[in-house]
C-alpha cells in the first residue's frame, strides 16, 4: 500500500474543530498541510501551536491567515503552495469553514432576521467556496489522478433547527456541490466525498442558541452515548486518505458513530 509521507494536504479552516484535528492527523501520517485559517490576535497563538506539533512531527507546515471565501486571498494561497509543490499534485484537499449567520427567518423586528446580505454571506463561505478552490486548483493543474476532495457537513442540512435556517441551506448546498463535483471528476480519477459529522463540541456549535439541549439530546439517544469528537473524523479522513481507494466516491460518509440510526 502507497504511503502518505511526503504527500501535501490542503486545509481550509485549519485552527480549529476538525480543520486542526485533520492538520494534526495528517501530519502524524507523514504528510505536509498547507493550513488556510483566519485567526485574530488572540487566537493566532493556537494556529501557532498547530504549525509547531506539524513540524515536530517531521512534516511541513504552509500557513495562511487570510479569509479562505478571499478571491485574491485564495490566489495568493495558490501561489504560494504551487511554489512550493514544484509540480506535484495536491493529494487532499479538506473544506472545513464554518462561519456563517444564526438568525431566525422571521422575527417581530426586522433587525433580528437574517438578511439577504448574511444569507449570501453564510452560502459563499460554507458552501460555493468550495466550488471555487476547487477550480482554480484544477486549472493551476495542482489536482491529479489520485487526489481526493473532502467537504464537511451535518445532520443540519435534513434537519430544522432554530436560528439555524442559513447554515443549513449551506450545508445541502455542500452536498449538492460534492456530488456534481464527483461527477465531472470521475473520469479523472479523482474521488470528492462529504463527510457528516456528528454532533461535535466545537466553537461553531457553542454559538447555536440551544446547543446544550442538542449535546444532551445526543448522548441520551446515541449509541455510544457520547458525542463526535474532531479526532473520530480527523482518523476517518486520515483512512479514506490513503491511496487506492478512488472508486469511493460522490457519497455523504457518516462519521458520526452511527448517531443517526436512533
Amino acid at each position: 500500500m502507497e504511503t502518505l509521507k511526503g504527500r501535501w494536504a490542503l486545509i481550509l479552516g485549519a485552527s480549529s474543530g476538525f480543520g486542526e484535528a485533520a492538520s494534526l492527523e495528517l501530519a502524524r501520517q507523514g504528510m505536509n498541510i498547507c493550513g488556510v485559517h483566519l485567526d485574530r490576535r488572540a487566537t493566532l497563538e493556537n494556529a501557532d501551536r498547530i504549525v509547531g506539533e506539524i513540524r515536530k512531527s517531521g512534516s511541513k507546515a504552509l500557513f495562511f491567515n487570510v479569509n479562505a471565501a478571499d478571491e485574491i486571498k485564495r490566489v495568493e494561497v495558490l501561489d504560494g503552495l504551487q511554489k512550493e509543490l514544484s509540480g506535484a499534485p495536491v493529494h487532499l484537499l479538506f473544506h472545513s469553514l464554518a462561519f456563517g449567520t444564526l438568525k431566525p427567518y422571521l422575527a417581530p423586528e426586522p433587525q433580528d432576521r437574517i438578511t439577504k446580505a448574511q444569507m449570501e454571506m453564510t452560502l459563499d463561505v460554507m458552501a460555493h467556496s468550495l466550488v471555487y478552490w476547487v477550480q482554480d486548483l484544477w486549472a493551476r493543474k495542482l489536482l491529479a489522478k489520485g487526489s481526493r476532495i473532502f467537504s464537511m457537513t451535518s445532520a443540519g442540512s435534513t434537519r430544522a433547527w432554530a436560528t439555524y435556517g442559513a447554515v443549513s441551506a449551506a450545508k445541502a448546498a455542500l452536498e449538492s456541490h460534492t456530488r456534481q463535483l464527483a461527477l465531472e471528476f470521475a473520469p479523472q480519477g479523482i474521488m470528492v466525498n462529504c463527510l457528516r459529522a456528528g454532533v461535535t463540541d466545537t466553537p461553531s456549535l457553542r454559538k447555536i442558541p440551544g446547543n446544550e439541549k442538542m449535546v444532551q439530546d445526543v448522548i441520551d439517544r446515541a449509541p455510544a452515548h457520547r458525542l463526535t469528537t474532531p479526532q473520530d473524523v480527523a482518523r476517518v479522513l486520515a483512512a479514506l486518505a490513503v491511496p487506492g481507494i478512488e472508486w469511493l466516491t460522490g457519497n455523504v460518509l457518516g462519521a458520526d458513530g452511527g448517531e443517526l440510526l436512533v
